[in-house]
């Protein structure tokens, strides 16, 4: 060992929190070997801008099935002086996200995205010798080689990718003053999830089987899953089904279906289609018993699968629900141009089909449901049944019913042959309890069993049935000053808000204009008109002056009264709106004109300039009225502008006006230069 080389204890290599000492001696040794002085700041060499965005591009489906781990990961551990990585196979660091004061310190050793923590770059550190001894690895305080780097405790386990290979390492460093026990478990956990995520979407035209000793973690990172062809023959197995089988990958690829499971592919089909349990029971190689779930990935429908595993014991509902009536059935079909929303919905997409449970906030009427139905529809579970229930609208005394349904002859006036519950029903797709805070305190008890157990049992019953939903729930309260009240459980709000997000009012929103348009269009489909409903820029101005205390739901019903009223032009004006809405209106100070609209050239909508008062105005307050009237109405050919990039056609279409009249509002600045045509 170079003299220069501060040497490393035993005592100090036991400071690992569970990595092996020798693993640590051995890498100050091949750290000596490189030449590193443990006492000097090395050369970090940062790759510029230009190498790292090629280096991402060249792992952007480590990226792309990493960063949202990542960034759930973060919203666990946020506020503990620590940060996340992800590095390449080679150990240069792709994305890192953390807490903004650690993330500066990190800086200084250029713990940052283009940096390599490679061993001979940086000496014994978690991420290098991870991947120099191809195993997890916890590098705590001074067993880094570098003086420079012993303020850190870096815990980091590498990913494989589905056939075996190392591709990259997730990373979590923290100040070493406060570095936790269960770090490791969570980086494990969440590279487990990265690689379970890998491994299904990287086999296509494939028979996927799931499994696991305990029924109740189906559908979870413990569950075991094995490729095969469609002759049975053994493609790849994820860690944990290795660990279930006691074999490693090379050893697995002398198996077929047949030799692993005891079954063939044709009888595992069969039974699959023909079973009444909502998992199959299946005999591994070695006597064991296993419940188990098969699904066949074709080709076309890499995405959602054909999946095998929905029980046969019921028909599914039809999809065809108040969201899709509504034409929302989709996230993009959400994604209306307000910045809100679209973070909302970009958070959403990164969680679909992992197991989290989402909470949704909002005030009433803000399209909590129409958000659920479509993180359903956009989930791997869109050909299950999609279950709502609104635990605000049931009587006390009969929810426990509807959720967990009954046997016959569980009480007085059952039905003859009991009843499914809601839990039930929604097997093998999503249960959406909308107003959550509403649930009885006693029966939040049940419902949190049934969600840690993955088991109901019907009132009446004797034996527990096993079903697999993903939740969604909504609220308009504010749960956790209801638990501070003894109002709602601690326990369950912890179980039910994996990801919450907040949908906002109306009146906070930047998009009126759009949503219109939208509900507009399902009016105009409604009622079989060829002639495209519109609004009058007037009427659109107070539409986005107007606070709308009953947010969409307010909307919608006024715009179908609306569509209703209008004449052969089809487009909505002052005078086909309900007389409490412009009472409302004039309460805050604003109207429409008297006289209404007069007719351009081309028959389309053009407000007129010196628009005078409502009779019961007068006055100074006209001018007023009218001047802020004008403001609104230029701000929302402004905000539909930007919409469609400075389209002036564009903007008039969605608007219902011709194109003088979006020349005439818009800024003289801006006319000059603006795209009048498709």
């Amino acid at each position: 060992m170079r003299d220069d080389v501060q040497p490393v204890t035993l005592a100090a290599a036991n400071r690992s929190n569970g990595s092996p000492a020798p693993a640590i001696l051995k890498s100050h040794e091949r750290s000596a070997t490189f030449g590193l002085h443990a006492t000097l700041r090395p050369d970090y060499d940062i790759l510029s801008d230009s190498g790292l965005a090629l280096k991402r591009e060249q792992n952007q489906v480590l990226c792309g099935h990493a960063m949202p781990v990542m960034e759930t990961l973060h919203e666990q551990i946020v506020n503990t002086q620590s940060m996340i990585v992800l590095t390449n196979a080679e150990g240069l660091i792709l994305h890192s996200i953390g807490d903004d004061d650690f993330l500066h310190r990190a800086e200084k050793v250029a713990l940052r995205p283009g940096a390599n923590w490679a061993e001979d770059r940086q000496g014994t550190n978690a991420i290098g010798t991870s991947l120099a001894e191809g195993c997890a690895m916890v590098v705590h305080g001074d067993q880094h080689y570098l003086a420079a780097n012993r303020f850190l405790t870096c815990s980091s386990v590498p990913i494989l990718d589905p056939y075996g290979d190392l591709i990259g390492v997730l990373d979590v460093t923290g100040d070493y003053r406060s570095y936790h026990q269960h770090t490791m478990a969570l980086a494990k956990m969440s590279v487990q999830m990265i690689e379970n995520h890998l491994f299904s979407t990287t086999f296509n035209d494939v028979l996927q089987v799931s499994f696991h000793g305990r029924p109740e973690f189906i559908g979870t990172l413990m569950e075991g899953i094995i490729a095969f062809t469609h002759d049975g023959r053994f493609l790849s197995a994820n860690r944990s089904a290795q660990f279930q089988l006691g074999m490693s990958l090379a050893a697995l690829r002398t198996h077929t279906l047949a030799s692993l499971f005891q079954i063939t592919y044709a009888q595992l089909i069969d039974r699959s289609m023909h079973r009444s349990a909502p998992h199959l029971t299946l005999n591994l190689y070695n006597g064991a018993v296993v419940c188990a779930r098969a699904q066949f990935r074709r080709a076309s429908l890499a995405q959602a699968g054909d999946s095998l595993d929905a029980p046969r014991t019921a028909p599914q509902p039809a999809r065809t629900n108040a969201a899709q009536a509504e034409g929302l059935s989709t996230l993009a079909d959400l994604d209306t141009g307000d910045a809100r929303v679209s973070a909302l919905l970009a958070k959403v997409r990164k969680v679909l089909g992992k197991d989290i449970p989402i909470l949704i906030a909002g005030e009433t009427g803000t399209g909590k449901e129409l958000l659920a139905q479509a993180i359903h529809n956009d989930s791997p579970r869109a050909d299950g049944p999609f279950v709502a229930v609104n635990c605000a609208s049931i009587p006390e005394t009969l929810i426990e019913c509807e959720l967990f349904g009954y046997e016959e002859g569980a009480f007085t006036g059952a039905r003859r042959k009991g009843s499914l519950g809601k839990l039930m029903q929604a097997n093998g797709g999503t249960l959406f309890l909308d107003e959550i805070g509403d649930m009885p305190y006693a029966l939040q008890v049940r419902l949190l069993r049934v969600l840690q157990e993955r088991l109901v049992t019907p009132l009446g019953a004797s034996r527990a049935v096993p079903v697999d939903v993903a939740i969604i729930c909504a609220t308009h309260r504010n749960l956790r000053e209801m638990i501070a009240q003894n109002q709602f459980r601690e326990d369950l709000y912890y179980r039910l808000n994996g990801l919450t997000v907040r949908l906002p009012s109306l009146r906070e929103r930047s998009d009126v204009a759009v949503v219109v348009e939208k509900i507009l269009q399902r009016e105009t489909l409604a009622s079989g008109s060829r002639q495209p409903l519109t609004v009058a820029l007037d009427v659109m101005a107070l539409f986005a002056r107007y606070t709308w205390p009953g947010n969409f739901r307010q909307l919608a019903n006024l715009l179908r009264t609306a569509a209703a009223m209008v004449d052969d032009d089809a487009q909505i004006r002052c005078e086909h709106l309900p007389d409490d809405f412009l009472d409302d209106v004039r309460a805050v100070g604003g109207y429409c004109a008297e006289d209404g609209v007069l007719a351009d050239s081309v028959g389309s909508a053009v407000p007129v300039a010196d628009v005078r008062a409502p009779a019961h105005a007068a006055g100074d307050a006209s001018a007023n009225d009218g001047a802020r009237l004008h403001d609104v109405a230029a701000s929302v050919v402004a905000a539909t502008l930007a919409r469609f990039g400075g389209n002036v056609s564009a903007a008039a279409r969605a608007l219902g006006v011709s194109r003088n009249t979006i020349y005439r509002r818009m800024p003289a600045a801006d006319r000059s230069g603006a795209p009048g045509d498709d």
